[in-house]
């Protein structure tokens, strides 16, 4: 066999090596992109922003632990005035307080249906000083919507139901879970799996939109 069929075949062999290691690499990143528990992979982040909705039936499918952190990760994610993460965050799964819960504050009924909730509080002992000061509700904002967003992409459903600054709420959800007063709590958040389709509403309004200047 004359020399370059020799390199021929020997080119060929090689090929098919590359292509049987590419198609595993492949293989392995698409595997580990979509690793959630509950088999679905994640969506895109614009797909996510624009199909989230508020859900407030949720069924009695228990959220796995594992993914309860993937949704508190997200959360501490969010941006942060000079990095202060004065985020503190209080998950509530006990039947009982999240009874409480419901029968105490008017629009957070489901939270007694719901596998799961985080109260979102700041930190008070990591605040910015002077006008600064209350950038941690803008900051605990983040996190809150960052969570919101992280459990939709994992197949849940959530609802943001607010606190602070209402003076009744606050002082009632620090009694609930024995706040210390270095702690203001923000909103309560339920999460689950939807009990029916998520429909989301259509917010475009291009007339509140500006540029440069409000004329």
């Amino acid at each position: 066999m004359k020399s370059y069929h020799w390199l021929i075949l020997a080119l060929g062999v090689a090929l098919v090596a590359v292509s049987i290691r590419l198609a595993f690499a492949l293989n392995t990143t698409s595997d580990s992109s979509s690793d959630t528990t509950d088999g679905t992979s994640g969506a895109s982040a614009l797909e996510c922003i624009m199909t989230r909705a508020s859900v407030r039936q949720y069924t009695t499918q228990e959220v796995p632990d594992s993914i309860i952190e993937k949704i508190l990760r997200a959360g501490m994610a969010a941006p942060t005035a000079a990095n202060k993460q004065p985020w503190e965050m209080v998950v509530i799964t006990d039947q009982m307080l999240k009874d409480t819960i419901a029968a105490s504050f008017p629009y957070s009924k489901m939270v007694k249906d719901a596998p799961f909730s985080v109260v979102v509080c700041g930190n008070t002992n990591r605040l910015l000083d002077g006008e600064g000061h209350d950038y941690w509700v803008q900051d605990c904002s983040a996190a809150s919507e960052n969570m919101l967003l992280a459990a939709h992409a994992l197949g849940l459903g959530g609802v943001w139901c607010g606190v602070y600054p209402q003076t009744d709420r606050v002082k009632t959800m620090e009694a609930l879970l024995a706040l210390p007063d270095t702690l203001i709590p923000l909103n309560v958040m339920a999460f689950g799996y939807p009990s029916g389709p998520v429909v989301p509403k259509d917010k475009w309004v291009p007339a509140r939109v500006h540029y440069n200047s409000w004329k």
